[in-house]
């Protein structure tokens, strides 16, 4: 254990780096933050596109993340709900799925509804209750079976997987096998379950704007990419070189390995494909809209307008369409995409105009780095080097924020700060 307050570099300004620097910044700790692109957030962040926000691939936040509730200000983000649940288009119609506990008058509805049987409907009650008070996972009785094994234990239909829940963890995850371990199913549906799924008013990018505000002028260098790590000091692809006493990687999996000078992973991180479109009228309200058909171009489908009006210019509605497949081109995809959607909103689709398509080629980590062991090792990885990022704990915006607090903690404490 130290006893002087030492220099602090951090690499990356994305949401482990921000919320690490914050922590930091809150105990006195004046520390330095390393961005390599012209913004901060990481994957978080949002464009001002002709009037409208768009965020890079359609993201939602979840209010009920708990690491989140204790570091964020809700009040200030001014949060913009959707509805909770979804709506499922199958067998040509759109069906209702939502949560009884917050709208209650969906109940009927649903219950009647043929995606997924009665049984099903009360299957689903009892997993919520179970992730809530955390015995999904002792239920399963190991927490590394796969969310497709979860659903199997809880004996739901055929139908209810295939039309509801495949379509809506494939969507979240980003993996259609369903092979996210039980532990982060439980953690995010818990989280689904205990908030609202919403957007910042001012977007997506608006959470780590509020992360780097609190921080003192000058804190964070934007355009500063790190080459390498030379011992205690790190050299800049601008030839520059910065010493330090203390260094925290806080970017991704792929990065942190590279600039170790170790293996770097070959795993394939999760991809997504997000379609924006300027429409006159909004074809639905504040929902979710997941293709239950299990066929087509189009994976989800959500007027970002009609849950936040500040998305999109007066008069105008911005829809969100993710879609399948990553080799097509832009202009290819928007067709198939409308084509696909005329069989939903009919005519009103060719009005539509094409803002943006967003690949994120790394919008979530392997499944294979994330480990319930990265959770409990301690971010110090070298006397001199702090390891954070989601990678390091569910691979989830609140990941990133617990793994960059538990690094500052990690330095606090080491220097006898706390």
């Amino acid at each position: 254990m130290k006893h002087t307050s030492p220099q602090v570099l951090i690499i990356g300004a994305g949401l482990a780096g921000l919320a690490c620097a914050r922590r930091l910044a809150n105990a006195g700790l004046a520390c330095t933050v390393l961005e390599a692109s012209d913004g901060i957030g990481g994957r978080v962040r949002t464009d001002r596109v002709e009037g409208f926000q768009l965020d890079r691939g359609f993201q939602v936040f979840l209010s009920g993340y708990p690491e989140a509730r204790k570091t964020l200000n809700y009040a200030e983000l001014n949060l913009m709900p959707f509805r909770p649940g979804a709506l499922v288009r199958y067998a040509g119609r759109v069906h209702v799925m939502s949560d009884p506990f917050r709208r209650p008058q969906d109940l009927p509805q649903m219950l009647l509804g043929p995606v997924g049987s009665l049984a099903d409907k009360f299957r689903m009650l009892r997993m919520r209750r179970d992730a809530l008070q955390h015995r999904l996972c002792a239920v399963m009785k190991d927490s590394r079976r796969p969310t497709r094994d979860v659903l199997q234990a809880y004996d739901f239909s055929n139908a209810m997987v295939s039309h509801f829940l495949r379509p809506f963890l494939s969507g979240v995850f980003l993996e259609a096998e369903l092979s996210t371990p039980c532990w982060i199913f439980e953690l995010v549906w818990a989280a689904f379950c205990r908030g609202a799924t919403a957007v910042p008013r001012d977007g997506m990018g608006a959470i780590a704007q509020q992360l780097a505000s609190s921080l003192p002028p000058g804190t964070i260098r934007l355009n500063h990419a790190v080459q390498e790590i030379q011992g205690s000091s790190v050299l800049l692809e601008s030839g520059e070189r910065l010493s330090t006493h203390v260094l925290v990687i806080a970017t991704d999996d792929v990065t942190a390995s590279r600039l170790r000078g170790g293996y770097v992973p070959r795993a394939s991180a999760r991809g997504s494909m997000t379609l924006y479109f300027d429409a006159p009228v909004a074809p639905r309200g504040p929902w979710l809209m997941l293709n239950g058909e299990g066929d087509g171009v189009v994976r989800t489908v959500c007027v970002l307008s009609e849950a936040a009006p500040s998305y999109a210019p007066p008069g105008r509605a911005l829809i969100s369409v993710t879609a399948t497949g990553q080799d097509d081109t832009h202009e290819d995809v928007s067709q198939a995409v409308r084509l696909y959607l005329r069989s939903w909103f009919g005519s009103q689709v060719d009005g539509w105009r094409h803002l943006r398509t967003d690949r994120i080629h790394r919008a979530l980590p392997p499944i294979d780095v994330l480990s319930p062991d990265n959770c409990t090792a301690s971010p110090r990885v070298t006397e001199q080097l702090y390891l954070c990022g989601d990678y390091r704990e569910s691979g989830t915006l609140d990941g990133a924020l617990l793994s960059g607090r538990k690094a500052a903690e990690s330095i606090l404490s080491d220097y006898a700060l706390l």
